[in-house]
């Protein structure tokens, strides 16, 4: 036995008990006469004592031999410490050392394996079975099994199924690129990695299991932006004979157990706004509602003077910043030089203050007066001693740029606060979105998504206006789920994919299989995913969903641990019938 006790385990009452330890070495402390060691595993830190008067010759020998990240095994018998450390949870004791057995011994580690360590991020993952001996670390992988293990067993409570869906599919145009394998048994042909499980979840359907789940690795060989990995864990939902309201409810649910069980957070409302709200009063499709500084539209009280920037704009919009007048003259600047860069885009920003006294004080007093700038506070819902920031511009561009100067402010005033939970449902997407590359039409979520009820029709006069059967969960201004009511019937289907550009033959050669389980009597269905990488990193209060995966990618979709991905043999792509070109990029 290599253990009776973990390290974290022993108190008081363990008090002359004899026990067995094992773990890794944190630090040791030679005073010469006694050695205290600090040993750690998961479950915490108990210390150990050698002292020359009650330890063996041998055995102190050994202790003195001892460097960090050593793995050991002692016996002895549990004391109490003489210097307590209310800290620690086994602080009240220590293990007076009789039998030291070295297990292995450890170069010394590239980094500090402490909370607060020295090692960078980069030097971290490439070492990260070391990182993961940190408690941090461990905390956050122990904490996402906590959450998973909550999401299976309500959705068990609720009824469903989980069902495995396969990892070697066909490629299927989805959105994102496809990785895709090569297959060494069926020359010249390629199995792609699934996306998401769309179409296995809607044959399941077909299958009569009308309630299924799974927990399941998605991929897409995508760009990365900040905080993104090509392969994430989606929590995969489905049902039969529901509509929208259904599923909403069901997922509501899902929500407030998270919540509640692993944050102790209990959740009422859950607002409803539709996209095109969403869009006018934060300028993105997952607002993060924990604070105010919604959108004002300034055209009808802006664009009446001789203000050429203003006048010949789309879109005037401002947000009122709180106690935003504070901000001297030097920050303000320095919000405009934000605002600027090429992350965002804008070519200005004109500001109004709002004074105590109730007079505004604005960048375009030459062309506004008191009685204008009034107007503006009342469109923004100013207050006095706030700020109110206004950009002007293209319709699109300039909301996305108002948008993230909205999330910069909250962040630096402190409003985006990680123990604070406002989820949202955004609904009534667009069925389509132009593409101005391509010059037609693509789906907004995916081509199996069902227009709005009665709004089929649409299609032929104005496909920009057909609103989809499709609801996305925001949580704290990340999309953490979203889904939709499916096509279920083959016509429709086949509607679907003639308006996005798909001939017949190709809309068969892609997803004949699933045309043909519609003729075999689809039920109604739909479904929604959660993507619980971010879902455990919201309810952890961090949003960087790498601190909660166990070996994750950097930013250009390495894996710089086991130096992933290389080149293979030839003797490997001889098997495979491949031959590598490499760019001259």
């Amino acid at each position: 036995m290599y253990r009776t006790h973990n390290n974290g385990q022993l108190r008081a009452a363990d008090i002359n008990k004899e026990v067995t330890l094992s773990g890794w070495v944190q630090k040791t402390r030679d005073k010469g006469f006694m050695v205290w060691v600090d040993l750690r595993d998961r479950y915490g830190i108990t210390q150990l004592i050698f002292d020359e008067e009650r330890t063996s010759k041998e055995v102190m020998d050994q202790c003195t031999k001892l460097g960090r990240e050593f793995v050991i095994q002692v016996k002895g018998t549990v004391i109490e410490r003489e210097s307590k450390n209310p800290n620690m949870p086994t602080g009240d004791v220590e293990i007076l050392v009789s039998e030291l057995l070295i297990l292995n011994e450890s170069k010394t580690p590239p980094f500090t394996i402490e909370d607060e360590t020295d090692g960078g991020e980069d030097l971290r993952m490439k070492y990260r079975y070391l990182d993961i001996r940190r408690k941090p670390v461990r905390e956050n992988l122990i904490f996402r099994h906590k959450v998973a293990i909550a999401v299976r067993n309500y959705l068990s409570t609720e009824g469903f199924i989980e069902v495995e869906t396969p990892y070697l599919i066909k490629s299927t145009p989805e959105g994102a690129r496809d990785f895709v394998v090569p297959s060494r048994m069926n020359e010249g042909q390629f199995y792609a990695l699934p996306q998401s499980p769309q179409t296995f979840k809607q044959l399941l359907m077909v299958g009569g299991l009308d309630k299924y789940f799974q927990i399941v690795k998605c991929f897409r060989d995508e760009d990365l932006r900040a905080d993104r990995q090509p392969e994430f864990t989606q929590i995969d939902c489905e049902m039969a004979f529901v509509d929208q309201e259904d599923i909403l409810n069901v997922f509501e649910g899902l929500t407030r157990h998270l919540l509640k069980e692993i944050n102790g957070v209990e959740i009422s409302e859950f607002p409803r706004i539709t996209y095109d709200q969403a869009m006018a009063k934060y300028g993105n499709d997952k607002p993060d509602i924990r604070f105010g500084m919604e959108f004002g539209e300034l055209n009808k009280v802006t664009q009446h003077k001789d203000f050429g920037v203003f006048n010949q704009a789309e879109l005037v919009v401002g947000i009122a910043v709180p106690g935003g007048n504070r901000f001297t003259r030097k920050e303000i600047d320095k919000l405009i030089d934000w605002i600027k860069r090429p992350q965002v885009g804008a070519l200005g920003m004109i500001y109004s203050r709002c004074n105590d006294d109730g007079t505004y004080k604005s960048s375009v007093d030459k062309f506004y007066d008191q009685e204008d700038l009034a107007k503006w506070a009342e469109v923004t819902d100013a207050k006095a001693g706030d700020l109110i920031c206004v950009l002007s511009g293209d319709k699109n561009k300039v909301r996305t740029q108002l948008s993230a100067l909205r999330m910069h402010l909250a962040e630096e005033l402190g409003l985006r606060k990680s123990d604070e939970f406002a989820p949202l449902w955004v609904v009534d997407f667009p069925l389509l979105e132009w593409d101005e590359e391509t010059e037609r039409y693509h789906a907004m979520h995916h081509p199996f998504t069902s227009p709005k009820p009665g709004q089929l029709e649409l299609l032929d006069t104005n496909p920009g206006e057909v609103k989809a059967n499709a609801y996305d969960l925001v949580l704290n201004g990340n999309e953490i789920g979203g889904g939709s009511i499916r096509i279920h019937d083959k016509k429709t289907q086949a509607l679907m994919f003639d308006y996005l550009g798909f001939t017949p033959e190709e809309a068969n050669a892609q997803f004949g299989f699933l045309m043909d389980a519609f003729q075999y009597g689809a039920p109604p269905h739909g479904g929604l995913a959660f993507g619980l990488d971010r879902l455990v990193a919201i309810l952890g209060g961090q949003e960087t969903i790498r601190d909660f995966i166990a070996f994750p990618k950097n930013n250009s979709g390495r894996d710089v641990m086991i130096d992933a991905p290389a080149p293979i043999d030839a003797k490997q792509l001889e098997e495979l019938n491949l031959a590598v070109t490499l760019s001259k990029k």
